[in-house]
């Protein structure tokens, strides 16, 4: 009996030490901003750090990437083969790319470790910072100017609606739940234009922005929020015509994609991987794709999406 109460009383004092494991680790990340309780960001950039323990840091041989499914993710594969090649002969590595099918597919995969860096659109950015531990590090450019975009409400140009105020009980398509101009920053900035998502109507998630400006033209949604440079790409490819559509409202201007790695990637990892972005010249096609932009060029996420950010508290995304 004696020997059975001295097996409970270890069980339970094992128990008691692996349950203050979790608190101690807490305990010694001092700040964390919105991050995730595994991350720590100990100089308050609003990343997550490397882990203190060299022995996590990751550097496999093998390294999986994918970028924003904003259209249709096979598009991209072959749009980014040229750069993948030259990431694998620049990093002595196998790059995979991955063509994911959601945001929140990609956040995932980069939260689970099989995906060693991403682009991440400009909304599901915030997301994969505080869920994934994702870390910006570049955005496409031209010269030393990262490229942005708009928010714009369009309209079928033969219909009657001049402003958002008269779009109150009509099908106004959002992209999906993470993305910024396609639903957060509606969220955020319509009410002062008279219209409140939610409230004024109830938005129908199409998506992706290539989907609800589609729809806008085929007759579906009375009004879409989209992204500017989303609307563009589907212009210059003769999918839709600009003079079947208006533009009622825009916004200010938005960094666009980012571009991260996983924060536990070795130290020397990251450092070649940043130096093989930054050297790369951007082919014909993905100029052309991407509106002239050249080449990746250096960001802070702290600095770059603090109107992001501002724009997710405002709407209250933290529901989603």
């Amino acid at each position: 009996m004696n020997a059975y109460r001295l097996l409970l009383a270890g069980i339970a004092f094992a128990c008691l030490l692996l349950s203050a494991v979790p608190l101690a680790a807490n305990a010694a990340c001092a700040t964390r901003a919105d991050l995730d309780e595994r991350y720590c960001d100990a100089d308050k950039d609003y990343v997550a750090d490397a882990p203190v323990d060299p022995a996590k840091w990751r550097d496999p041989q093998t390294l999986v990437w994918a970028y924003a499914p904003i259209e249709e993710p096979a598009v991209y594969a072959g749009l980014f083969k040229d750069f993948t090649t030259h990431l694998g002969t620049c990093l002595g590595r196998q790059i995979v790319y991955y063509p994911v099918q959601s945001s929140n597919a990609e956040i995932e995969a980069m939260r689970s470790g099989r995906l060693h860096f991403a682009g991440f659109s400009t909304g599901p950015t915030v997301e994969a910072v505080n869920r994934a531990g994702a870390v910006p590090f570049a955005a496409k450019g031209i010269g030393n100017d990262v490229r942005g975009y708009n928010l714009i409400a369009i309209v079928r140009a033969d219909s009657a609606f001049k402003s958002l105020v008269d779009l109150k009980g009509r099908r106004v398509a959002h992209a999906s739940a993470f993305s910024n101009s396609g639903h957060l920053a509606p969220r955020a900035l319509f009410p002062g234009e008279g219209l409140a998502p939610g409230v004024d109507y109830a938005p129908i998630m199409s998506g992706g922005h290539d989907k609800s400006i589609l729809g806008v033209i085929s007759g579906d949604y009375d009004m879409a929020a989209v992204a500017s440079d989303v609307l563009e790409r589907l212009i210059e490819r003769r999918m839709v015509k600009r003079e079947d559509l208006r533009v009622i409202f825009t916004s200010g201007i938005f960094p666009t994609s980012s571009f991260a790695y996983a924060h536990d990637l070795a130290p020397q990892l990251v450092d070649k991987m940043k130096q093989c972005f930054f050297e790369f010249e951007f082919t014909a096609e993905m100029k052309s794709e991407f509106h002239g932009d050249e080449r990746f060029l250096p960001i802070r996420y702290d600095r770059d999406w603090a109107s992001v950010r501002e724009v997710i508290d405002k709407a209250g995304a933290s529901s989603f």
